[in-house]
């Protein structure tokens, strides 16, 4: 189980499921906005902002369903990885590992044996 663990809870795993949902979600909105921008310019106002894939209301959905996606990556992936993975890996302290500090002090009790 320790192995499946650190394996969900590999940065690397979970940042790049999070890209792929974020650039399909862009896709999207690059998508929508080029189908508005080349599509030919609706005569009245209420066609722009219709369902069909070339106007500006498409778009519009396109970006906000972007906007709603991304918050609900973040809360629901990404704020409660990052809090696992302090829990179960935290990050070491800033200073020297203990193993460097135990040779170093080995080190240190050598030198002063032959002085």
């Amino acid at each position: 189980m320790n192995g499946f663990k650190a394996f969900i809870l590999r940065g690397n795993l979970v940042d790049l499921a999070v890209a792929v949902i974020i650039g399909v979600a862009f896709g999207t909105v690059v998508t929508t906005f080029v189908a508005w921008l080349t599509a030919k310019m609706p005569s009245s106002a209420s066609s722009i902002f219709s369902n069909d894939p070339k106007s500006f209301g498409a778009f519009l959905n396109a970006v906000v369903a972007f906007v709603v996606l991304a918050a609900v990556v973040y809360f629901l992936v990404v704020v409660p990885y990052v809090a696992a993975r302090e829990r179960f890996f935290p990050a070491e302290q800033a200073g020297k590992p203990a193993d460097i500090a135990l040779l170093e002090e080995i080190r240190d009790l050598l030198a002063q044996r032959q002085a």
